[in-house]
């Protein structure tokens, strides 16, 4: 299942993000969870985020959400959001060199 995620934070809070991102992926790139594709992006430089997620099964249960960094980083998202996380369900119509 793939999942889009959009949500904003303060101009005051972008570094706090960024921060508590770099940690999640930290712990992504040690702990390797099968399964799991998580890209997060910064658009056009403000403080708009885009995650594009894909794993296995209910993406409630990913297995990021287990992560101590992710409850952190997702635990700040609702003192420092000015647009809260909206999740997208992603239904693939085509895709070329996607990996």
């Amino acid at each position: 299942m793939r999942v889009m995620i959009r949500y904003t934070v303060g101009p005051e809070h972008v570094g706090q993000s960024v921060a508590l991102l770099h940690a999640v992926y930290a712990d992504l790139e040690r702990t390797r969870p099968r399964g799991l594709r998580y890209d997060t992006f910064r658009l056009d430089g403000s403080g708009s985020f885009l995650a594009l997620i894909e794993s296995e099964g209910d993406p409630v249960a990913a297995p990021h959400h287990q992560l101590a960094s992710f409850q952190r980083y997702r635990a700040a998202l609702n003192e420092i959001c000015t647009e809260p996380p909206t999740v997208t369900y992603l239904d693939e119509v085509g895709s070329y060199r996607s990996e």
